[in-house]
């Protein structure tokens, strides 16, 4: 960032650099900014009074004395993952931990993270403390208790609370981390120089580290159902079965991130790069369906099918590729590619008539096949770029074949409803899987409609049009309840398969529309200059076009990416067990915290603002890298 601001720093007309701004005081700073005026004082001082009663009344909320918080302590494993079976919840663990793995195999890879200053981290330690003494001001007194517990009332049925003196020295415990951040936050300022930097990775990691110590030291209780029994005790720390695997966890990140470090200066970094990338792309449906489902293979069906069809569509697709990208192939290639297509789409129309049976992966077979043959012209010449569609090609059978033969094969997960996972976990996979799968078929449709071919700009435009006129529960009720009816005999679509399905539609139509904004920012003279230099239409829209629209869309994407997320919450009105519905259904049913709603819904809605704003600011981060709205 020095650099970028160097060059972006203009001198004045006698070539010297703009004199730098002067450092202001505290009160310097508050002069200038809230009370330059006297209407500025006036309403700094309204609002500040406004923002402290709405802090009063969260903090009195949250630490109300009929909050019932043991109810999402006990539930926290059904928050995660619902009824996952806890004799085989190491898979959970295994499939976080592999997450966290690439995760920090990717930081490491990629490049370094930036540095913050240290004066800007003494600084936030010094307003936490700052906010945190203000919590512990504004927040009413708590109520006193009898002998048995229960609160005690005036006369007149008001509530007796203790006095601001004694509900200060009750908080001691508070204002000790109070002193500590500004202990913390005064020696970083007043030890190092302003021009001290700390990297953001170490920062990052040494805080996840101390969240971590804390499961070990700190008091949160154990809470939860051993045996149909409930067992609460506040006084001690978390489980060993929840902090031991959260202490793994932290090592495999370091472990990670010093692999990803060695890597990014090894002769192995391109290679390094494009696998993190196909391991993020690949993880979530390998997590899913492979290690949380556990599927029980039947070696002897593998081996006399599975194993012989993948090889076949593997080394006859790999001779029928090499076959179209021979540079005297010409109009042929285009014929046999078009053919192909042909062929798969019939499958598909042949399965849903029941004319003849077939493997659902062999029609997915033919349909990438047929794709594949349309991209061939694009690799024809030299044999290196020939080799690199066989082995994409090659390299895409073993993958589709073999999470088709996972995906297919029954669970060993012992279920106790009809789905084996749950709560954040069925979220989150939701979110990402359609983010994954729409972004390829929204950028396809973006394509269509701006093409100038009116079959596929019809198209395109008449399906964007219709769904985005359709609301989002529509869609996922008309897939969950309607669509199964229409389907053959024989065939059936899993509840999870209907929401996917439907959902990934819904959201490609409205990332059509903002990679079509992208898409038309592009000026005309790229187009020419991309014709100029000999590109063909795939190349041109490939590597010029696209890679600028994609860039100026980052905002609308990304806002598109947090809005898919949060309406992940309407999978419970069809039935799925969502993060959600765990907190507004599954708890207060509980005998023990029956009808206890607004604090697991509280601890939702965190939960959810937490990712969305972890996501909004990478996006900031990735447009300053990227140069948006500087060039």
């Amino acid at each position: 960032m020095e650099n970028r601001d160097a060059i972006l720093t203009i001198p004045d007309e006698n070539g010297s650099l703009p004199p730098k701004a002067p450092n202001l005081s505290i009160g310097q700073w508050f002069r200038k900014n809230l009370f330059s005026t006297w209407v500025n004082g006036i309403l700094t001082v309204l609002g500040t009074a406004a923002a402290l009663l709405m802090l009063r009344g969260v903090l009195n909320f949250v630490f109300s004395e009929n909050r019932q918080w043991d109810a999402v302590r006990t539930n926290a494993r059904a928050l995660m993952t619902l009824t996952y079976p806890e004799s085989q919840y190491v898979r959970v663990w295994v499939a976080f931990g592999s997450v966290v793995v690439l995760a920090g195999l990717s930081a490491g890879i990629w490049a370094d993270w930036g540095r913050l200053p240290a004066r800007r981290l003494a600084g936030w330690f010094m307003g936490a403390a700052g906010f945190l003494a203000v919590c512990i001001l504004v927040r009413e007194p708590s109520v006193l208790m009898d002998l048995e517990g229960k609160t005690i009332r005036l006369p007149d049925g008001s509530l007796v609370r203790e006095s601001f003196a004694s509900a200060m020295t009750d908080r001691a415990n508070w204002w000790a981390v109070v002193a500590l951040l500004l202990i913390v936050g005064g020696v970083i300022w007043r030890s190092d120089s302003d021009k001290k930097q700390l990297k953001i990775t170490q920062v990052t990691y040494l805080g996840i580290g101390l969240g971590v110590l804390s499961l070990w030291v700190a008091p949160y209780g154990h809470y939860a159902f051993t045996d149909g029994t409930y067992i609460a005790d506040p006084n001690s720390t978390v489980a060993f079965s929840t902090k031991m695997p959260w202490t793994v966890m932290w090592i495999m990140l370091a472990i990670g991130f010093f692999a990803g470090r060695w890597l990014r200066t090894s002769s192995y970094l391109v290679l390094a790069k494009a696998g993190s990338n196909l391991l993020w792309l690949i993880s979530p449906v390998t997590l899913y369906f492979v290690i949380l489902r556990d599927p029980a293979l039947d070696y002897s069906h593998v081996f006399s099918t599975d194993l012989p069809m993948g090889l076949a569509f593997g080394i006859l697709g790999a001779c029928f590729l090499w076959f179209l990208t021979r540079s005297d192939i010409g109009e042929i290639g285009r014929i046999l590619a078009t053919a192909m297509l042909g062929i798969a789409i019939f499958n598909w129309v042949a399965a849903f008539f029941g004319w003849y049976p077939m493997l659902q992966k062999a029609r997915i077979s033919f349909l990438l096949l047929a794709v594949a043959a349309l991209l061939a012209p694009n690799f024809v010449g030299e044999a290196a770029k020939r080799r690199q569609l066989l082995l994409g090609w090659l390299g895409t059978m073993a993958l589709v074949h073999y999470l088709a033969t996972m995906i297919n094969t029954p669970s060993t997960v012992e279920l106790q409803s009809t789905e084996f996972l749950g709560g954040l976990g069925l979220t989150l996979f939701v979110a990402v899987f359609v983010v994954l799968l729409s972004f390829p078929l929204g950028v396809l449709l973006a394509l269509g409609r701006t093409s100038k071919f009116p079959i596929f700009r019809i198209l395109s435009t008449s399906y964007i049009e219709v769904i985005r006129g359709v609301p989002l529960i529509s869609v996922l009720i008309f897939f969950s309840v309607m669509v199964p009816l229409f389907l053959p005999d024989g065939m059936e679509l899993a509840e999870l398969g209907a929401v996917l399905t439907g959902y990934t539609l819904f959201s490609a139509a409205y990332l059509a529309e903002n990679v079509r904004g992208g898409l038309q920012s592009v000026t005309k003279g790229q187009y020419e200059a991309a014709d100029a230099i000999g590109l063909t239409s795939a190349q041109r829209t490939g590597f010029i076009v696209l890679p600028q629209a994609l860039r100026v869309s980052i905002p609308q994407l990304v806002g598109q990416v947090i809005a898919t997320f949060k309406e992940t919450s309407l999978l419970a009105i069809i039935g799925l067990f969502d993060f959600l519905r765990v907190a507004n259904s599954v708890i207060p049913a509980q005998s023990e915290f029956m009808g206890v709603k607004r604090e697991g819904i509280l601890l939702v809605a965190v939960i959810y603002f937490f990712f969305n704003f972890v996501i909004s600011k990478y996006s900031q981060r990735l447009e300053r890298r990227v140069g948006l709205g500087e060039r």
